[in-house]
């Protein structure tokens, strides 16, 4: 089975859960595919989402991924089914790796809004801590302020509290980011949430569900690593975009920390394989 691990989303967000799967494992191989022809899939509906993620995943499975990581929380939360059925290879979930992890018992969701509609935090939750008490948030502004770049802008800032209100009234302990845009306001949040409550990125739980599944294609444990040469992520990462390329490069150096080479795909053709 190939090690190559795939990687989507509607945007950028999901290149933090990259980001994260290539400090931890700097020796894996990915493929990261921005569907950003559709961006946000935050707004759409359930049929549009589901029909998207059976594209999106057809189209990787062709690139002959050998593992799939759902780096997107609104696929995650209402299509989950239709990548496993598509993929023919194992599927990693955000939701179902970050509810297994939590030990909280009033826990708050910051989501899309499809994905605090759909409540798939809560059930996935409740079925490792039932009694924990979840409450989600949609936050529609947050992805399209979030993709334009400017994280201290006062729409930002004013969405922000707004969204985090409801969140102090209930008294959460833990905060969870439930969209993979949402960890690059980290700082800001903190800074609106009392010292006490946790923030979680669910790409961590994520990301440690890859280490046995890495070993069981061929791919090295991170003990190992200090025995072999690292190359750079930019060598070891394909990313492919559905939009423009050139936009796409350039939003991604500040959330990777290089500029990525990016292609633009058709996801109605199978492409090359990586």
């Amino acid at each position: 089975m190939s090690a190559l691990v795939g990687l989507f989303d509607s945007g950028l967000g999901g290149l933090t859960v990259l980001r994260r799967l290539q400090e931890r494992y700097p020796h894996s191989s990915c493929l990261y595919l921005g569907d950003t022809a559709r961006v946000p899939y935050g707004q759409r509906s359930v049929a549009d989402i589901r029909s998207i993620a059976a594209e999106v995943v057809a189209w990787l499975r062709h690139q002959q991924v050998g593992v799939l990581v759902m780096a997107c929380n609104t696929s995650n939360a209402l299509a989950l089914d239709v990548a496993v059925a598509e993929a023919g290879v194992p599927v990693v979930g955000l939701i179902d790796s970050v509810a297994a992890d939590l030990n909280s018992e009033c826990v708050g969701v910051l989501a899309t809004p499809a994905t605090a509609a759909s409540g798939a935090y809560r059930r996935a939750i409740h079925a490792c801590r039932p009694h924990t008490s979840v409450l989600e948030v949609g936050c529609p502004t947050f992805v399209p302020l979030i993709e334009a770049g400017d994280l201290q802008a006062p729409a930002l800032i004013e969405e922000a509290k707004a969204y985090v209100e409801p969140l102090l009234v209930a008294g959460v302990d833990t905060v969870v980011l439930g969209c993979t845009h949402y960890p690059m306001l980290r700082p800001l949040l903190t800074a609106l949430l009392p010292p006490h409550v946790r923030l979680v990125d669910p790409a961590e739980s994520a990301v440690r569900r890859l280490g046995p599944l890495l070993a069981s294609m061929g791919g090295m444990p991170e003990g190992e690593l200090a025995a072999v040469e690292v190359v750079s992520p930019a060598e070891r990462t394909r990313v492919c975009v559905s939009g423009s390329a050139e936009a796409f490069a350039d939003g991604a150096s500040r959330w990777l920390g290089y500029r990525p080479a990016v292609e633009r795909v058709d996801l109605r053709s199978v492409g090359q394989a990586f």
